[in-house]
């Protein structure tokens, strides 16, 4: 069923750009790029090594809390680590690495490369979207107009 699916069938439905910025970006332009985007974390890269995760929660817990300018400090010092996903591990799977680490995206890699990032919002609005399906295919069943 839909918590079955894979992440991989999650990505397939996004725009597959993945937003990142070196450790040495300073917080605030990170922000930037998050409030534009309108997204709540970004990876942090050195090339195509994936190095850690920036969030909205990295910033207020290690910037704000602790009285730090965000101009000043750079995303490397502050960013979190994460666990990483295969394109083929479940959305349940994500689920729970997400509330076991308390965390809210997910880095994908495949053969060593970030091939996409799952957020718990994309995870929710794919169940969301599986349900809605097996709700229509049920009522043509019902009704008797199954294609199927």
């Amino acid at each position: 069923m839909e918590l079955e699916d894979t992440v991989r069938a999650v990505l397939d439905h996004k725009d597959g750009h993945i937003w990142h910025v070196t450790p040495e970006t300073p917080v605030f332009e990170a922000l930037q790029i998050m409030a534009r985007e309108d997204i709540g974390a970004l990876l942090v890269m050195s090339g195509p090594e994936l190095l850690g995760v920036f969030s909205e929660r990295d910033y207020s817990r290690k910037v704000i809390l602790k009285g730090k300018a965000s101009k000043e400090t750079l995303v490397g010092e502050i960013m979190g680590s994460t666990p990483l996903v295969e394109p083929g591990r479940s959305v349940e799977d994500c689920m729970r690495l997400m509330t076991e680490f308390r965390i809210r995206h997910l880095p994908v890699i495949a053969d060593a490369v970030v091939v996409g990032v799952v957020s718990i919002g994309d995870l929710v609005n794919w169940i969301i979207h599986r349900q809605e399906e097996q709700i229509q295919h049920l009522h043509h069943y019902i009704a008797g107009s199954y294609p199927g």
